[in-house]
């Protein structure tokens, strides 16, 4: 017998941008559909009228785009099969599955506080289940308006099933109310639509948080009063802040967003990369995987039972979100064929303004070679524009620190650096064994370490106190321009705070630590 194609889904509400807990879903059930060779379907759950937005939308789409991770089948949206919903309910209320309920919003509430009263079940206590065809058939004469609530077997029994990660649930009926699937207005619930749609689309796997696990025994229960196969269920847990509280667009804003790490100067694999280690891990603790390592070794058994940690950084001045993450993006960023992140670093020149049509021309070269030798100590795409803006344009700020303790503390740069810049000028050959000669040379003549006047360079060159070695920063950024840039040292000590406007220092971040190679 030829074996069930795997088919699993990923169903957001269009209720905000794409969330990254949402997105680690997606991310899980991408993984799971690419390993067993199945059928990943992209579903919009946009039932909500009021909160669900054209932007929302189109913001999901934009973000598992950017992440790479494709659909095979979608979207589909779920507003489009509400009469679907509504047969399905009929269905069950034909059957004798589910029955209307007329219990008014002040009666149920009235019910519950005398249950709470009583210290007993503040379940609802089935009073619509016994009414009897006739008396039905009254009240909807009378033009009362009903829900309609599925009807939850009574006895010691309980719904049971295995899930992937949390293994055996049990909930016993007695614990589980006649719940509503239909309200007053028509209008059917998620637990009721979202169950319908995974049967129409069969739906193999449901992988989802674990949020969702509450609504599992009533899902379940809906497939079988329409005598639906059930699928196998798999949830995974929550991701928390570094306080332990769960991470939402109400409490962190746009950090919790996708595109926010996007914008942030992220590489999509990277965050996917991250997204996955986010309450997953390999039996050897790997950290760095290509795509086709990451989903051969994708596995439920991995993903853990613990909630898992995305340490936002919120009030801490020295990182603007997960080390772990800057860590694993600063790897690919440094590592990766420079071709392949070249795409991330034009993006970043041209919304700074510095990209030149040349750099994909005559100077694609030059570009190319730059990008791979200031790369080594950057974190993020943006450090092209911000950290390496001097190698792009002529404008560009000095950082304050460096520009205090290697330049202006020697009142004698005032003059030595436009007197190198002369000597530079004039040589012969400019290539590193001239370009190191005559600097130490100039460094002996004045009696002072080389290292005063290479300390100054850097940052009068690049406007940072740390980067490449001079004389790749010398020969890659011209003659013409480090004489030109050496030779106005002197205004600099004139108007420094002018040098320094507007200069961002650099954030503070955690050295990457050693990865398994990619």
């Amino acid at each position: 017998m030829k074996e069930k194609q795997v088919i699993v889904r990923f169903a957001p509400s269009p209720t905000g941008y794409l969330h990254v807990g949402g997105a680690r879903t997606a991310v899980f059930n991408w993984l799971f559909a690419q390993k067993m060779n199945g059928k990943f379907i992209l579903r919009i759950e946009d039932t909500d009228v009021e909160r669900s937005t054209d932007a929302s939308i189109q913001g999901i789409l934009e973000g598992l785009t950017w992440l790479g991770i494709t659909w095979d089948e979608g979207p589909y949206y779920q507003s489009h099969f509400i009469e679907e919903h509504k047969r399905a309910a009929q269905k069950l209320l034909e059957s004798g599955h589910a029955y209307k309920c007329f219990c008014t919003r002040e009666e149920l509430e009235r019910k519950r506080e005398e249950a709470m009263g009583r210290r007993t079940s503040v379940l609802y206590d089935g009073t619509c289940r016994r009414l009897s065809p006739e008396e039905i058939a009254r009240k909807e004469a009378q033009g009362l308006p009903y829900t309609i609530r599925l009807k939850v077997p009574r006895g010691e029994g309980a719904v049971r099933f295995e899930d992937l990660v949390y293994g055996s649930i049990e909930k016993k009926y007695r614990d589980i109310e006649d719940f509503v699937i239909v309200r007053s207005n028509g209008q059917p619930l998620y637990v009721l639509g979202n169950a319908v749609d995974d049967i129409r689309d069969g739906i193999t796997h449901v992988i989802r948080g674990q949020d969702h696990l509450a609504n599992t025994p009533k899902q379940i229960l809906i497939y079988r009063a329409l005598g639906a196969p059930i699928p196998r269920f798999a949830h995974m847990s929550l991701t928390l802040d570094s306080k332990k509280a769960k991470i939402s667009k109400r409490r962190h804003g746009e950090r919790v967003s996708v595109n926010f790490y996007k914008e942030h100067g992220f590489l999509p694999w990277a965050f996917v990369n991250f997204l996955a280690l986010l309450g997953w891990s390999t039996p050897d603790s790997k950290q760095i995987f290509t795509r086709e390592e990451l989903i051969e070794a994708f596995s439920f058994e991995g993903v853990s039972k613990s909630n898992s940690v995305f340490d936002l950084r919120q009030d801490d001045p020295k990182f603007f979100t997960d080390p772990k993450a800057v860590s694993i993006n600063a790897h690919y960023l440094r590592t990766m064929p420079v071709e392949e992140i070249e795409p991330y670093v034009r993006r970043e020149l041209e919304r700074a303004g510095l990209w030149d049509p040349a750099y994909e021309g005559p100077r694609r070269e030059w570009f190319l070679r730059t990008v791979e030798l200031i790369r080594a100590r950057y974190h993020f795409t943006t450090d092209f524009a911000t950290l390496g803006r001097a190698y792009f344009s002529d404008d560009y700020p000095l950082d304050p620190k460096p520009l205090k303790k290697n330049l202006l503390k020697h009142e004698g740069l005032k003059t030595w650096m436009p007197e190198l810049a002369a000597e530079l000028e004039a040589l012969e050959v400019f290539d590193e064994q001239s370009l190191e000669t005559t600097i130490r040379s100039r460094a002996q003549v004045l009696g002072i370490k080389a290292g005063v006047l290479i300390n100054a360079m850097r940052t009068v060159l690049t406007g940072q106190a740390a980067g490449p070695g001079i004389f790749d920063i010398l020969l890659t950024l011209g003659r013409q321009r480090v004489v030109e840039r050496l030779r106005k040292v002197p205004t600099l000590f004139e108007h420094p705070e002018e040098a320094a406007n507007d200069q961002q220092a650099p954030v503070e971040r955690t050295k990457p630590k050693a990865h398994t190679s990619h």
